[in-house]
This record gives C-alpha cells, structure tokens and sequence, in this order.
C-alpha cells in the first residue's frame, strides 16, 4: 500500500551535473554572441549548484545539511545580480557598437 520513500542515487545527480558543465564549457568554447555566453555561465553556476545540494543530501544518510542549501541560495541570489549587471553591459554595448558578436568587438578594440 504504502510506497518507500527512496532516494535517486548520488550517481544520477553527479551524472547530470557534469552534463550541464560541459554544456556551458561548449557555451563558452563555441558561442560568439554575448548573451549565449552569459547564459553559458549561468548554466556551470547551476552544475555547481546541483553538485553542493547532491552531495549535502547524501552525506549523512537521514540528515540534509542545511549550509549548503544556504550557500546555493546565496550564489543563486549572486549569479542573478552578475548576469543582470552583465545583461546591462550587453545592452549598452549592443546600443553603442550595435553587435553582440565578441569576435567583431575585440576587432574594434585594436
């Protein structure tokens, strides 16, 4: 009647963890537009992320350790406030120079 309450095993997160970075290390590594490369970034935050809160749960069988869901809560609250004022450079840049391609604006600066 009553179903077993079972955990997924730490594999699975540590799995997709890893996939997620190295979604966002091909972000960084491929993308030319600034505003696929801030959200690169803000998907190897979230890998990070995933891997404080997998590894917190599974490190005391029955006990979550609650510091590293607040350090997650405080890099989430920090990784929005980087990709605002980052978003707001994009912004301006693409106001001023009227590209978002990184390739084009490092040719401008020479």
């Amino acid at each position: 009647m009553g179903r077993k309450s079972e955990m997924i095993r730490l594999e699975y997160y540590v799995a997709l963890a890893f996939a997620l970075y190295f979604v966002g290390l091909y972000c960084l590594a491929t993308k030319r537009n600034m505003i696929k490369l801030v959200l690169g970034i803000e998907i190897l935050i979230n890998a990070a992320n995933l891997n404080f809160i997998a590894f917190s749960a599974y490190r005391l069988q029955g006990f979550v350790d609650p510091l590293a869901h607040s350090i997650v809560i405080v890099s989430i609250a920090v990784a929005g406030c980087v990709s605002a004022v980052a978003l707001a450079l994009i912004v301006y840049a693409y106001k001023h120079y009227g590209t978002l391609d990184v390739r084009k604006l490092r040719r401008l600066r020479e």
